[in-house]
Order: C-alpha cells, then sequence, then structure tokens
C-alpha cells in the first residue's frame, strides 16, 4: 500500500479534528452560564429569553481579577487549523482597533489619550513601520475613516468629543489638528464612546453609556409627569443625570442634524455595520447587583426609533426592581436584542467577518470581544467568540473562538478589547491586561 503524503496526513487530522469542534453540543438554558473552566475553542452556547432566572437584588460580586503577566510561552487556544502571532505588546491601553484602507492598524491607547499606527509587513505579524499618530486625546476610543474609500479624514470618539483628523492615504502621523466634531458629551462613569458610519457615508452615530448603574439618582419625573415627557422625547428617554445617555445618536460628519437613533442602552461599547445588510449593530454591557446570570449581556441591530430598556426593564418587559411601578407605560415597547450572552461577560467590540482568509464559513459571522466579569462569583469572559448567522441573520448562538487568557480562578494576563478584520482577512485583538496586540490566521489546508 502506498503511504500517505505527510500533508495528507496533516488535512486529514485537521478535518477531523474540525469534525470533532463542530460535533460538540450547543449549550442551552443554565448549561450555558458556567465559568472560564467551560471555555474552548467550538464551545457553541444559545441563550433566550425564557432562560433568565429570577433577579436577586444584592451587591455585585466583587471578584476582579488580579493581573499576572503574560507567560514567555503563551499558547492561546484556537480552533484546529488556527494560530495566533503577537503584533505588539507593553502598550498601556490598547482598546478599540481599526482597519486603514491602505491595511495600517490604528488602535486607541486610551489612558496614554494617543492613537497609534501599526503598519505590518506582508503576511506577517511583525511591524514594518509604526508611531503615534496623534496626542493629547481624552480617553479615546471608536475609531472610523470617512470616506470609506479613499478617507480624507480619521474620526476620533474621545469620551467627551469627537474630533476628526486630516488623512491621506498611508499617513503615520496626523497632519493637522484635530477639529472638533461633536462636544459637551457627558463622560462619567461609562466613558467608552464608539462610532461608525452609514454605509453611504452621509450618517455618522455615536454611542454614549450610561451615568450609572441603573439611574439610582434618577430622582423625581420631570415637570408635567411621565406622559408629558413621553409625548415629548424618544421613546425610554431618561431624565436628569442620565438625559443624553444610555442612547445612540446620529450627526452628519460635520457634527450637524444631531437626532436620537435609539434609546435604553445602558452602555453600547462597541458598534460596526453589518457588510450584507447596512444595519448598525452594537454590543451592550448590561446592569449589575441583580444576581451572577441576571441580566444577559447582548448583541443587536440598533433599530430606529427602539428602546431597548435600560433602566427600567431588561430583556424585553422584564421589570427592574428596583424602578417596580415606575413605567409601565413602557412595558411591553421593549426591543429584544438579537443575541443573548452570559451575564458579566462585557462585551467590547464586535467585527464582521468577510474576508477571504478563513475558511468559507465564516465569511458574514461576526467576532465579539469579551473583557470578562469583576462582579460575578464565578469568573466568565476574557475571550473572543463569534457569533453565529445564516443568510445575513443571526441564529442566536455564539461560540467560543479564542480562549486562554486566564491564567487560574484567581489572575487572568489578557483581557479582550478591540476586534478588526486586516486586509489580508487575519483578525486582529487587543487586549489591555497585559497590553498586547494580536494577528490570527488560518494555517490549515482550505
Amino acid at each position: 500500500m502506498r503511504p500517505l503524503h505527510a500533508c495528507t496526513c496533516a488535512a486529514a487530522f485537521l478535518a477531523l479534528a474540525a469534525v470533532a469542534f463542530a460535533a460538540e453540543p450547543v449549550l442551552k438554558g443554565k448549561d450555558a452560564f458556567g465559568d472560564w473552566h467551560a471555555d474552548r475553542p467550538g464551545v457553541v452556547r444559545l441563550i433566550t429569553p425564557p432562560d433568565l432566572p429570577k433577579p436577586a437584588l444584592s451587591q455585585s460580586a466583587s471578584n476582579g481579577p488580579d493581573r499576572t503577566k503574560m507567560p514567555k510561552d503563551v499558547k492561546l487556544h484556537l480552533p484546529p487549523g488556527f494560530s495566533a502571532e503577537l503584533v505588539a505588546s507593553g502598550i498601556r491601553n490598547p482598546r478599540a482597533v481599526r482597519v486603514a484602507p491602505n491595511g495600517d492598524l490604528f488602535v486607541a491607547d486610551s489612558r496614554a489619550n494617543q492613537l497609534r499606527v501599526y503598519r505590518l509587513a506582508p503576511g506577517s505579524a511583525r511591524p514594518a513601520e509604526e508611531g503615534v499618530f496623534a496626542t493629547g486625546l481624552h480617553q479615546p476610543y471608536g475609531i472610523a475613516f470617512h470616506p470609506a474609500d479613499k478617507p480624507q479624514w480619521v474620526y476620533v470618539a474621545n469620551s467627551d468629543s469627537v474630533v476628526r483628523f486630516p488623512y491621506r492615504d498611508g499617513d503615520l502621523k496626523a497632519s493637522g489638528a484635530p477639529q472638533t466634531v461633536v462636544s459637551g458629551i457627558p463622560s462619567s462613569h461609562h466613558w467608552t464612546r464608539d462610532i461608525a458610519f452609514s454605509p453611504d457615508g452621509k450618517t455618522m452615530y455615536l454611542s454614549v453609556g450610561s451615568g450609572s448603574n441603573v439611574a439610582e439618582g434618577i430622582g423625581a419625573a420631570p415637570k408635567g409627569g411621565v406622559e408629558r415627557w413621553a409625548r415629548e422625547k424618544p421613546l425610554g428617554y431618561a431624565w436628569g443625570d442620565e438625559q443624553g445617555r444610555a442612547e445612540v445618536r446620529a450627526y452628519d460628519p460635520a457634527g450637524g442634524g444631531e437626532r436620537v437613533v435609539a434609546t435604553g442602552l445602558r452602555n453600547c461599547a462597541g458598534m460596526t455595520v453589518q457588510p450584507a445588510t447596512g444595519a448598525l449593530w452594537c454590543v451592550v454591557n448590561e446592569r449589575d447587583q441583580l444576581g451572577d446570570d441576571v441580566p444577559f449581556e447582548y448583541a443587536t441591530t440598533v433599530q430606529e426609533g427602539a428602546f431597548y430598556g435600560w433602566p427600567w426593564y431588561y430583556i424585553g418587559s422584564n421589570e427592574d426592581p428596583r424602578h417596580a411601578g415606575r413605567r409601565p407605560d413602557l412595558k411591553g415597547k421593549v426591543t429584544v436584542p438579537d443575541v443573548l450572552m452570559q451575564a458579566h461577560s462585557a462585551p467590547l467590540n464586535i467585527a464582521f467577518y468577510e474576508g477571504s482568509q478563513f475558511p468559507a464559513e465564516y465569511r458574514g459571522d461576526a467576532f465579539v470581544a469579551l473583557h470578562g466579569s469583576w462582579n460575578r462569583a464565578r469568573r466568565t469572559g476574557y475571550k473572543v467568540v463569534r457569533l453565529r448567522f445564516s443568510d445575513g441573520k443571526p441564529t442566536g448562538e455564539y461560540e467560543d473562538f479564542m480562549t486562554g487568557f486566564v491564567a487560574s480562578d484567581d489572575a487572568v494576563w489578557g483581557r479582550p478589547v478591540g476586534v478588526a478584520v486586516a486586509g489580508d482577512g487575519a483578525l486582529i485583538v487587543t487586549e489591555d491586561g497585559s497590553g498586547t496586540i494580536w494577528r490570527v490566521t488560518w494555517k490549515g489546508q482550505p
């Protein structure tokens, strides 16, 4: 018998391994809650609204991770055929990452108040050039290029403003001073502002998180009562210190024409536009102090005029007991999110995969970075997951894709924040536990 060629054996092994991962049972209901010990590439979870446990008013668990050094021989866990290479380390606070049309990686170094840029060598994780594009920012996070194909501007969302810098293809350093596009954004508590442009480039979306956990100090209804307020403001709009928060806004590219797109989004920390449909998507950090598994985090389309519940309701018409009876007029008017994820996972960024480097079944799916819990008795999150789609619509399932950031029950070395698809189809991941950037590629047989 003729012996199998080595590459044939390798391909056969990868195929069998892929089948093994595909055969993983879908974890549903309570089985999907678990902790980091149950995480591994290929594990699929499906959480639905009926899976919500009853709320239990309590103090949030104080279980913030101790940060440990990244192991020298660290091996991140990925599905068979994938590998991860280190792009950069020693960054103070790498958060959102976006890819310029020419392939350069722009990274918001939020605590350093600067925007960094990396130009990778072709087909490599090694930066051929790198630099600091801009300094003197204020907790920068979201980044967008406009116009999308031949950008003239790089937009940066600070915690309290949106600014833009003149840009020409290949710039490694801003050629001019920033122009303020939007100012006066409330910046306490949730400070991560993200931005995205509509497919036609005429609309700039901006997310503004809440100023509290669940509007504990929202106070009495405005003069004239709730009914008058509801008639004059968008559905679910909050008042007092939360006015203008927990929402997604829209502007023209110059910062004019402000309007509210959707409300009740406690902290839409990451936004993107789905290429297949043009729909705006965001990932949301939900509220605390209702129990280890309540309420679920989520990813969702941001529908015009929709109300997603915060602070009065969550995941549909589930009333927050801390606001019981305060807004009965909103019951039944809450939009249920598209994809539910385990409570306290802290999703921070989302990116749709439209590259050709990964196997074809990944095309049209989305990747979400889960920063990880600090307020759950059993640690969860600290990974990158894949949201499954079919014909442009979410199935509701999400799959562990990149794990291995947790060192033990008490310590972690990495906390994923940003995800983006590079020009060559690789997946770029940032994490701010150790301050690193990673490049994930498919090495198996396509």
